[in-house]
């Protein structure tokens, strides 16, 4: 009964949410099995382009160090954040989603070139966070109990966090920075006077991706609870 439980809740997860939590878990264990090691994993240039070791254009997005608090905490974040914005701004637009990844993955290792960065998977939650910070400015969000804030601060909030327990906070500007781009350039720049759509899904991610019914047993989260953890937890102003 447990196991059927289990399985119908996972099978519930948005397939993008549920595909990429799903392979950062698997290379982690892999990883803990000694399957693996961080150093067949991690983002290297000339490996990438002078040894064809192309695997690590992708891999490099699904490592978050080995279990412990640090790991445990990104996927929460991860898990939560993505799958809100699959279900919410994106719900019946994967292909879109898929294309957020893309546009994301694309510009973290583009810049990924001239920073010391050997892991992205962090940078890329923020950046989940900060698009879904973003969209969802008026939901009032709690932090440990300790800090109220607004969604938009979210992403700072992290930051600040992250460097509290001694981590660089390059990666995470980098996941604000990726995040801005991406908002700017869907949300804000086409609805400007003169503004045009420069991010275009391309026609074979829709064919791939989307599909014309939805589910109508379907049964999204609520937007409005961002966190489920009294880090994270919020509610909409006004509720």
């Amino acid at each position: 009964m447990a196991y059927q439980s289990l399985r119908l809740e996972y099978l519930q997860i948005p397939p993008v949410s549920r595909a990429y939590t799903t392979a950062c878990v698997l290379t982690t264990a892999a990883v803990q099995l000694e399957l693996i090691t961080p150093f067949q994993l991690y983002f290297n240039p000339e490996l990438i382009f002078k040894h064809f070791q192309i695997w690590r254009l992708i891999t490099n997005f699904l490592f978050f160090g080995p279990v412990g608090f640090n790991f445990l905490f990104n996927m929460i974040f991860l898990y939560r954040y993505c799958r809100m914005l699959e279900e919410g701004s994106f719900r019946g637009r994967t292909a879109d989603f898929v294309f957020m990844f893309l546009f994301g993955g694309f510009l973290m290792t583009l810049f990924g070139l001239f920073v010391s960065l050997v892991f992205l998977g962090q940078a890329f939650t923020i950046m989940l966070v900060y698009v879904w910070s973003r969209r969802n400015p008026y939901v009032r969000m709690n932090f440990f109990g300790l800090l109220n804030f607004q969604a938009p601060f979210l992403p700072w909030v992290l930051m600040g966090f992250s460097l509290l327990l001694g981590n660089s906070i390059i990666v995470d500007l980098l996941g604000i920075a990726v995040g801005h781009i991406y908002f700017f350039l869907e949300d804000v720049f086409p609805n400007q006077p003169g503004g045009i759509r420069i991010l275009k899904t391309p026609s074979v991610l829709k064919a791939i991706f989307d599909t014309p019914d939805e589910d109508p047993n379907y049964n999204p989260l609520p937007e409005e609870r961002p966190g489920g953890f009294d880090w994270g937890e919020g509610q909409r102003l006004g509720g």
